[in-house]
């Protein structure tokens, strides 16, 4: 095990962790498209998003100061938690904390295009922290959480520390792949590249689901329903969309 530094003072490095997943689902007619929308809005309401940040936060060990939470018309969700790492103190009307203070938000974004017949639903997360808590812990427990056929994430290193001879410290812990934080069971189900800056400390990874089990796509649709003919279409169609998404341009 490494030796720990000893630090100077208080450890002002943020660490940023912005998550994306995106769950693509194939709904054929417009009321499906429109019923798949409304799902989406009942299954990942604010109120369900706060439980998913709350638990976040405890499990890297932070205290809620403040919280903020919004559903939208006609789709959509938004929550917001300011965090601290320390245990508040209260001084009078006020509460004092630790200068660690960060914050965790999640905005959902479901939509559809009616020329398509494919939906797409994205959940954009983002983490800072300061002082000694690093969101990385978290990854597995964010991509249970949802649907996830393609993710993004990308995590930054800002600022600089000092040890107690006042030498700068711009990381306080080894990092080489965001992959190396992420259980390797989950990442055999995805192909997974690594596009990393080690001079900047800014590490980004990208995952696509491999392998598709069509019925988990359809969307108040058996498979058996659908001919051979059809099915390899469908396919076609979500995969294309994936590849798409995840690399971030228009290919087919």
């Amino acid at each position: 095990m490494a030796e720990k530094i000893t630090l100077y003072g208080f450890n002002n490095l943020t660490k940023s962790l912005s998550f994306n997943i995106y769950d693509v689902c194939y709904a054929k007619s417009p009321r499906e498209q429109k019923d798949y929308i409304s799902y989406i809005n009942e299954q990942y309401n604010s109120e369900r998003l706060t439980k998913i940040l709350m638990h976040l936060t405890e499990m890297i060990g932070a205290h809620v100061l403040s919280l903020s939470k919004q559903d939208y018309k006609p789709q959509g969700a938004s929550v917001t938690l300011m965090i601290a790492e320390e245990t508040m103190i209260p001084a009078s009307d006020t509460v004092v904390a630790h200068l660690d203070k960060s914050h965790v938000t999640v905005h959902t974004y479901p939509e559809y295009h009616p020329e398509s017949c494919l939906a797409t639903f994205r959940v954009d997360i983002d983490v800072a922290t300061c002082g000694k808590i690093t969101p990385l812990s978290t990854l597995d427990y964010l991509i249970g959480s949802f649907d996830s056929d393609i993710i993004t994430m990308d995590y930054r290193v800002r600022g600089f520390t000092r040890d107690v001879t006042g030498k700068k410290l711009f990381m306080d812990h080894p990092m080489t792949s965001i992959q190396n934080y992420i259980d390797p069971k989950t990442l055999l189900r995805y192909d997974a590249i690594d596009i990393n800056v080690y001079e900047a400390n800014l590490f980004h990874t990208k995952m696509l689901i491999k392998d598709i089990d069509l019925q988990n796509y359809l969307f108040n649709t058996d498979v058996y329903e659908l001919p051979p003919k059809e099915r390899l279409s469908i396919m076609s169609r979500l995969r294309r969309e994936m590849i798409e998404i995840f690399s971030g341009r228009n290919i087919y």
